[in-house]
């Protein structure tokens, strides 16, 4: 049986997969898809667990590119308010919030195309204090070059979140500030510093099933699968370019999970933004379908996220523990 199962697991975890393959998983019935996507779950992670993070933002609006979905762009009128860079302290009483509250990992994001060396020492300081607090220290900042991804790392940096947004063939219609390349740049900074890669992307803005096969493709392919993948369902804001745009049906979005954890079977998969307007069944298909982190509290950047309350009810319904980061079971 050992035997057997090392075998699957170096049949499971796979770079090499191509466009149609993934297409071909989308194409699966819906059932078919959960139990292929549900017994590799369980096989490399503990069933029933799931891992929480809480999201702060640090620095808040005016950023200078144009993602369409995004409310903190300087080129969309949404009515957000500009806020500077926090300072170290209130950023660490956020962090013991979280950690009282029963997160694990603490992210910090922040609304700039790339960080300024001199926001650096700061944002630092965050990680270090964070870090010293035993939980896991996530940023976001937007693009990033070597060096600064090694002074993160050196600061005690365990994730960075780089969403590739969607697939490289629809991207153009999302964003036209930066390039796929160099979303795919930061990725490969952040790696070669030894940073973990948190990144994923975006459904339900008005992409097509190829599309997100596309982005799911891209994230499977990379050299080392990402550590963490968050899923996010648009959250449609006033004023952005995608308000209005036709929702996503939350088959699509619990389909797009399974594929997910199909592809990337160690990875985290997280149910991230969008939760506010899923209902209980829809959460309960996407943890059955392989999503094993959520992020937890009121707020994520600047769009609303269900009461901790609420999770703390759904999760003990479900019967969903949450132990910490879940490790590896059967396969792994």
């Amino acid at each position: 049986m050992a035997a057997d199962a090392s075998f699957e697991s170096k049949q499971d975890l796979r770079t090499d997969w191509t466009k149609a393959e993934v297409e071909a998983l989308f194409a699966l019935p819906f059932n078919d898809l959960l139990f292929r996507a549900h017994s590799l779950h369980r096989c490399y992670h503990q069933p029933n667990t799931v891992q929480l993070s809480t999201l702060l933002s640090i620095k808040t609006g005016a950023c200078p590119e144009d993602c369409a979905y995004c409310p903190q762009s300087v080129r969309f009128e949404t009515g957000l308010k500009k806020e500077p860079l926090m300072e170290v302290d209130a950023v660490l009483v956020a962090a013991q919030e979280a950690k009282d509250n029963g997160a694990t990992r603490f992210c910090m994001g922040a609304a700039w195309r790339s960080p300024k060396d001199r926001d650096l020492d700061r944002v630092e300081a965050m990680v270090r204090g964070v870090k010293a607090m035993g939980l896991e220290t996530c940023l976001t900042l937007g693009m990033l070059q070597p060096a600064q991804a090694d002074r993160l790392a050196d600061a005690g940096l365990d994730y960075y979140n780089h969403n590739l947004d969607t697939s490289p063939e629809y991207y153009g219609k999302i964003i036209t500030t930066r390039t796929y390349e160099d979303r795919l740049d930061t990725l490969k900074n952040v790696r070669a510093a030894g940073v973990k890669v948190c990144s994923g992307g975006i459904v339900g803005m008005g992409e097509t099933e190829t599309d997100r096969a596309g982005l799911l493709h891209q994230l499977a392919t990379l050299e080392v699968h990402p550590e963490s993948v968050p899923i996010n369902d648009l959250v449609q804001v006033g004023g952005t370019p995608l308000k209005g745009v036709a929702p996503l049906s939350p088959i699509e979005f619990v389909r797009t999970i399974a594929v997910a954890r199909v592809l990337m079977p160690k990875s985290y998969v997280r149910l991230s933004a969008g939760r506010t307007t899923m209902s209980d069944e829809t959460q309960a298909l996407a943890f059955f379908a392989g999503a094993n982190s959520i992020f937890y509290g009121e707020k994520l950047l600047t769009t609303s996220n269900p009461q901790n309350e609420k999770d703390r009810v759904l999760l003990k319904q479900l019967g969903i523990r949450t132990e910490g980061a879940a490790q590896p079971s059967h396969c792994g």
